[in-house]
């Protein structure tokens, strides 16, 4: 495993505010990293430290094995960044943007024309290329952003929120696009689209006020809330009790819980002692029984309600 991002207890505090509490942290080649907390978290503040672009109270970042903040034009090198809200010079197009900004990587002549292309093609800008970038729509002017990250095919990439303000298929195509990318690179995705962690990220780190407070992958994550493995199914209203009597008799089913009742229906959770038991079993317990199932399904649960707990355990899952 070939490590191209790491932090090591990252602290940044400012004024009273604790932002970052030693946050540490690795990234390998081949690695999606969703990064995720709720606003205030700390997520971008450990981004710009991460990438340099912000000094720790105490801690340490590298890149590709270079120290961030002793060989900071090194490191930056290596990586391209899409920090928070893509900035750049509005004046310009999004050709002449991109054309300095290759030229301030150190390309020149054919080699930025080669570089710029290839951007463009890759984000999906060619129809907006001779267009002052203060006239683009938010989400074209994220896609700039997009461009001048990978414009050096950099191995490592950086991103906070990369499609907010995407449409639906501008966000399928910048995922198709990370998805294409990662099989090479180091990419950790600031987001707070849970969806977008189960669509591109190999893996998750929650962070909450300053602090990690989850990471593996995003099953090992639906995983921690109780129903996760659950049978859920919908029995005609009144077979409900004969319903409820069987599946708590049954020896593999911990607990029964009642979700609502729909349109002369009740919808009932079984719960199981061990998270191995299948739709089959609890449809035979109720066949035994002669009750009918109108709908039957295993849950593997939410990440927006994995996302709840672990950053409001006050609440629990009771409201999953």
């Amino acid at each position: 495993m070939t490590v191209l991002i790491e932090a090591v207890g990252l602290h940044k505090r400012f004024g009273d505010i604790k932002a970052v509490n030693g946050i540490s942290l690795k990234v390998a080649k081949g690695e999606v990293l969703g990064f995720l907390g709720p606003n205030g978290a700390g997520k971008s503040t450990t981004m710009k430290m991460i990438t340099g672009f912000l000094e720790p109270d105490a801690g340490l970042a590298s890149i590709c094995g270079i120290d961030v903040f002793k060989e900071p034009k090194n490191a930056k090198a290596k990586f391209g960044y899409v920090p928070e809200g893509a900035p750049s010079y509005g004046e310009m197009t999004t050709r002449a943007f991109l054309s300095f900004i290759a030229e301030i990587r150190g390309y020149r002549g054919a080699a930025i024309v080669s570089r710029v292309a290839n951007a463009v093609e890759r984000a999906g800008l060619g129809p907006v290329l001779d267009q002052v970038i203060d006239t683009l729509s938010k989400g074209y002017k994220r896609r700039v952003g997009l461009a001048q990250a990978i414009l050096h095919d950099p191995p490592v990439l950086i991103m906070d929120e990369p499609t907010d303000g995407l449409d639906p298929n501008q966000k399928h195509h910048v995922r198709n696009l990370i998805t294409d990318m990662a099989a090479d690179k180091a990419i950790i995705i600031s987001t707070h689209i849970l969806e977008e962690v189960e669509a591109v990220c190999s893996r998750a780190v929650v962070i909450n006020k300053g602090v990690i407070v989850a990471d593996g992958t995003a099953d090992d994550l639906l995983q921690r809330m109780h129903y996760h493995g659950a049978v859920s199914l919908k029995v005609v209203a009144d077979r409900a009790d004969a319903a409820i009597r069987a599946l708590t008799n049954a020896a593999a089913i911990a607990s029964v819980e009642t979700l609502g009742k729909p349109n002369g229906h009740l919808l009932l959770r079984a719960i199981p002692h061990q998270k191995t038991m299948t739709a089959a079993e609890v449809a035979a317990v109720l066949r035994a029984q002669n009750i009918p199932v109108d709908e039957l399904y295993v849950e593997r649960g939410r990440l927006d309600d994995v996302f709840r707990k672990i950053t409001m355990p006050e609440e629990g899952d009771s409201n999953a």
